[in-house]
């Protein structure tokens, strides 16, 4: 088959490498200068690692991005730091990332603290998260939890990730997915995330795949019955500054909102369906220091409600290396937003004149003097919004359009939004094309005429 890609991030190369390596003809469209979406990096001309654009770490139970590194035998380039994550209370940070760290928290009560360590164990013991996708986080946490642990650990979450217009609507599932899957050792791959993804994109095109940058898709279009072979279903057209082609299957990885835009013929069910789904920006400055700003901690979980102007301070050098980027000590300083909030409009020099007097508040001794370079990066489409029921709401892979499918972070539900589950989704959609190709034509995967055996899946 010829089949068209819409998007190289982990998503996008993940279907190409196992489409590819079935034999089939891969064009990935790729709007920016670099592999990698969201995942992708950069690199100043001193560093030796690229750092994310947007801060990305794995957790020990990622298991298909680990997995899939794992058949490109590049497991040993795959590194575990056990970084400090803390939580803001009453002016001071305490770290909150172990049962024991847990129990030195002054912000409750012994009896919550055992109410606490009972719940999280019941949610990561549990699988059956589809109950708790019926009720919302605000309502399940402050039964469950106790009022004093939901105010002060749950609802700053919320508020910080959905913002306040819309934490009272995300439902339980959401924050069942976090507790349940996610560790306290953190991993990286050597080199930075790009360094990965560079490499999958190398096996792509060793496999015969076409990756294309800097060309941006203008719409999709079925082709009005014609078909490359004369025969099976209407292929499809990708439309770029470069001209037209014609697939067999195309896959987007496109934002919701981009996939209704450049496909005008979907039925307006589907269409409604891609509009309806809401989803938060984020804004993401980036400090390089010469110095390091704080004692040691990773991540920092800061309360709206206390006054800083970013949702998290993430100091990537207590995490990896400073050596690594030419000893500069590397800040992220990143908040989930609205489209239309100010932070994506306005100058980079008027943000970082923002940002900067809120560092004094980790550090007493912080002058701005200390920032050796800053770097800005924002998108609209960053964090899906889960409502009651959200389920229902999810536009199938499959689109009413036969040949073309649609895989997005909004679709990875309950999981949160993150490499490992593009690739989970790149992958199984990739299966959906050929398993659908073979339907349609009669054929099992391996190429005899099909029987009445279930069909095997192809991948792993």
């Amino acid at each position: 088959m010829r089949v068209g890609i819409i998007g190289a991030g982990p998503a996008g190369l993940a279907a190409a490498y196992d489409l590819t390596r079935q034999g089939h003809h891969v064009v990935v469209y790729e709007a920016g200068p670099s592999v990698g979406g969201l995942a992708s990096g950069f690199k100043a001309p001193h560093w030796d690692w690229t750092l994310e654009r947007f801060y990305h770490h794995w957790f020990e139970s990622d298991h298909d991005i680990l997995n899939l590194i794992a058949e490109m035998g590049l497991s040993h380039k795959v590194i575990w730091p056990r970084p400090i994550t803390a939580i803001y209370y009453q002016g001071k940070f305490y770290p909150f990332d172990s049962p024991m760290a847990v129990l030195r928290f002054p912000g409750l009560s012994w009896p919550d603290k055992l109410r606490v360590g009972l719940v999280v164990l019941y949610l990561r013991k549990t699988t059956h998260w589809q109950a708790f996708e019926q009720v919302t986080a605000h309502e399940w946490a402050q039964k469950w939890f106790g009022p004093r642990a939901y105010t002060a650990l749950w609802e700053p979450l919320l508020v910080g990730k959905f913002g306040e217009e819309n934490y009272r609507e995300v439902n339980m599932a959401w924050l069942w997915a976090r507790l349940y899957k996610r560790s306290p050792r953190l991993g990286t791959f050597i080199g930075g995330f790009q360094a990965f993804l560079d490499e999958l994109a190398a096996r792509v095109r060793r496999q015969g795949g076409d990756i294309r940058l800097n060309t941006p898709v203008q719409g999709v279009t079925p082709d009005g019955g014609r078909t490359t072979d004369g025969e099976g279903p209407p292929s499809l057209e990708i439309h770029t500054s470069d001209g037209t082609e014609t697939f067999d299957a195309v896959i987007s990885t496109a934002s919701p909102r981009l996939m209704a835009k450049l496909v005008p013929a979907l039925p307006e069910s589907y269409a409604s369906q891609l509009k309806r789904l809401k989803s938060l920006g984020a804004v993401v400055l980036i400090l390089a220091l010469d110095r390091q700003l704080t004692p040691g901690i990773y991540w920092h979980n800061l309360p709206k409600s206390a006054g800083f102007p970013f949702l998290a301070l993430v100091e990537h050098t207590n995490y990896v290396k400073p050596e690594y980027y030419g000893g500069d000590h590397l800040v992220y300083c990143g908040d989930y937003l609205p489209p239309e909030h100010p932070y994506f409009k306005i100058a980079q020099e008027e943000l970082l004149a923002t940002f900067l007097p809120a560092l004094v508040r980790f550090n007493p001794a912080f002058e701005p003097g200390w920032v050796k370079q800053s770097w800005l990066f924002r998108t609209e489409y960053a964090q899906p919004v889960p409502p009651v029921n959200y389920s229902q709401m999810i536009p199938d892979v499959r689109t009413p359009i036969p040949g073309l499918y649609f895989a997005s972070m909004s679709q990875v539900y309950p999981w949160d939004r993150g490499t490992n589950y593009a690739v989970e989704i790149g992958r199984r959609v990739a299966r959906l094309v050929v398993e659908d190709a073979a339907q349609q034509n009669g054929y099992s995967f391996d190429g005899r005429q099909r029987t009445n055996q279930p069909l095997p899946l192809p991948l792993p």
